[in-house]
């Protein structure tokens, strides 16, 4: 018994490490297609970052101000949730 786990052992030991050797090989032999998509997908994620920060100057005010002009800030306190949802 203790002879067949040593022999499994060792083979799962040569063929992991066989595997790792053989994939290295195989990446070194191939052109490196990862850097030039990565550079594309940079810049793909560049110029959706700029057309949504012009979009979001241009947007309405913020929250905050849009509740001063409505004149929910005088010093009331604000609503309950449950009053807003019955409409007490």
């Amino acid at each position: 018994m203790i002879r067949r786990l040593f022999w499994l052992v060792l083979g799962a030991v040569l063929g992991v490490t066989g595997y790792r050797r053989a994939t290295a090989l195989a990446r070194s032999l191939r052109p490196v297609r990862g850097a030039a998509s990565l550079a594309h997908f940079a810049g793909d994620v560049r110029e959706g970052m700029a057309l949504y920060m012009e979009r979001q100057a241009a947007a309405a005010p913020s929250t905050l101000e849009t509740h001063r002009r409505r004149g929910l800030d005088q010093g009331r306190p604000a609503p309950h949730p449950d009053e807003l949802k019955d409409g007490r």
